[in-house]
């Protein structure tokens, strides 16, 4: 079956496996680094092109969202086109967009630019994950995939403060340039190490379900973006929010009905893989709402400069993705279950203090309880995305691979709209009221693991 591996290939650890996940892995590394830098150039953007808090946020929130409308392709991808040509694709698409940012003469230009580079990531971003599920050995799966998080988890520790870095001391346009000859390194390790570990179909691409999953997620996601104008109420956004539904609902029902759907929509009915989902968006949208929320706060109303504030999510994103490849370890050994109640439980422990302690605290203090976030995700991402693909059948692990890291982007952009609406409605003192509606998603989150833990679950599993 075409997106499986074969009975003859070889599952092995070796140089050659290694390089291909780092090689893969960069180019969604490097996308996130340019998001989150990106962020704290916010009011430099602002300044520089003239433009206000809700169209600058397109530059984050108009990547999300094609990685949003790519990825959900990426079942088709892995069954139509041999690995290393998706990669060596996504590379030279990254590179072209990499070189549009770094001369946008506009802001029109800027956001073709984050474009290109969200295309470059949508088709490579799963590329990971698929050759760990397809050629990693079985026994160090949750292991190798935590590596994998990791690479992903170390970006919003480098982005924010990279970003200020480079723009207090050579302007935005270099966080563009610095990615290319990192680009040009994993197209060479790439291009030598992937192997193919199933052989490329003539699949058919599902275009009706691509258009009503795009229509879906564009939709919600100009409804985020309206909402900081008018707010969640308005005609405008209630409207929006009636075609998302209306555009995932027809999505549903014509994958169902359909010989060669875009994803195959079984997977929801297996009860565990739908509540490792649920996890996996709530600690996204935490994730990037704060990457937006916390490095803007500091320069707006701390005073801190761009580097300062980028600093700030530094320690604790180092800290997080170090631990990603122990819950790894940890799940491989003793299962899933220790290693997410601790993540899911640290998470609402960072997100309450926030709540209750939030407009008294001084940069030190903000560091350190996001440490206690990144805790939380270090032992939660991971093991979250291996307990729900486990939940599965070989045959539907590449399409809910696609439906993880979807979901991964659409919650991320929503993460960043929700807060930005929020933030532009009520001022940047309004921050302790974003960290309410943070904890109770939090709590929600162990709400879920409860559920993928209990007793009747385990049964019907």
């Amino acid at each position: 079956m075409s997106g499986e591996a074969t009975p003859a290939f070889d599952r092995r650890l070796d140089l050659r496996l290694i390089l291909s996940i780092v090689a893969t892995g960069v180019m969604s590394f490097l996308g996130v680094v340019v998001e989150t830098a990106m962020n704290v150039a916010f009011p430099s953007l602002q300044e520089e092109f003239g433009i206000s808090v809700d169209r600058v946020q397109w530059v984050t929130t108009g990547y999300l969202l094609v990685l949003g409308l790519v990825v959900p392709a990426s079942a088709f991808l892995k069954r139509r086109f041999r690995t290393r040509s998706l990669f060596v694709i996504a590379v030279a698409v990254f590179i072209a967009g990499s070189l549009l940012g770094a001369i946008a003469p506009s802001f029109l230009v800027l956001i073709l630019g984050r474009v290109l580079q969200a295309l470059g990531t949508g088709i490579a971003l799963p590329l990971m994950f698929n050759i760990i599920l397809e050629q990693a050995p079985l026994h160090r799966l949750g292991t190798i995939m935590g590596f994998g998080a990791l690479i992903t988890a170390m970006a919003p520790a480098v982005g924010p403060s990279f970003g200020g870095l480079i723009i207090v001391n050579f302007g935005w346009r270099e966080i563009f340039v610095v990615t290319i000859p990192v680009l040009v390194l994993a197209l060479i390790a790439g291009a030598w190490a992937i192997r193919e570990s199933g052989e490329a179909s003539r699949a058919q691409f599902d275009l009706v379900g691509w258009v009503l999953i795009a229509v879906a997620f564009t939709a919600l996601i100009f409804a985020s973006n309206a909402a900081a104008n008018s707010g969640w109420l308005s005609a405008a956004v209630l409207g929006l929010l009636a075609l998302t539904i209306a555009g995932f609902a027809l999505f549903a029902r014509h994958c169902l009905r359909s010989e060669n759907p875009l994803v195959d929509v079984r997977i929801f009915g297996n009860r565990t893989f739908v509540l490792a989902v649920g996890i996996i968006v709530i600690v996204q949208f935490l994730t990037l709402g704060q990457g937006y929320l916390i490095p803007n706060y500091a320069q707006i109303v701390l005073g801190a400069d761009p580097f300062v504030a980028g600093l700030l999510l530094f320690p604790g994103c180092v800290l997080g993705a170090l631990l990603a490849p122990i819950s790894g370890r940890i799940l491989d050994r003793f299962g899933a279950r220790s290693p997410m109640l601790i993540g899911t439980i640290a998470i609402f422990v960072g997100m309450l203090l926030y709540a209750i302690l939030f407009p008294r605290l001084g940069l030190v203090h903000i560091a350190l309880i996001y440490c206690i976030h990144t805790i939380g995700q270090g032992f939660t991402s991971g093991t979250s995305m291996t307990t729900g693909l486990r939940g599965l059948s070989d045959r539907l692990r590449t399409d809910g691979n696609a439906v993880i890291n979807t979901v991964q982007q659409l919650s991320g952009a929503l993460g960043t709209g929700v807060t930005t609406s929020m933030i532009a409605a009520s001022g940047e003192e309004s921050a302790q009221q974003v960290f309410v509606l943070y904890a109770a998603l939090a709590a929600v989150a162990i709400v879920l693991w409860s559920g993928i833990f209990s007793r009747r679950n385990q049964q019907l599993t």
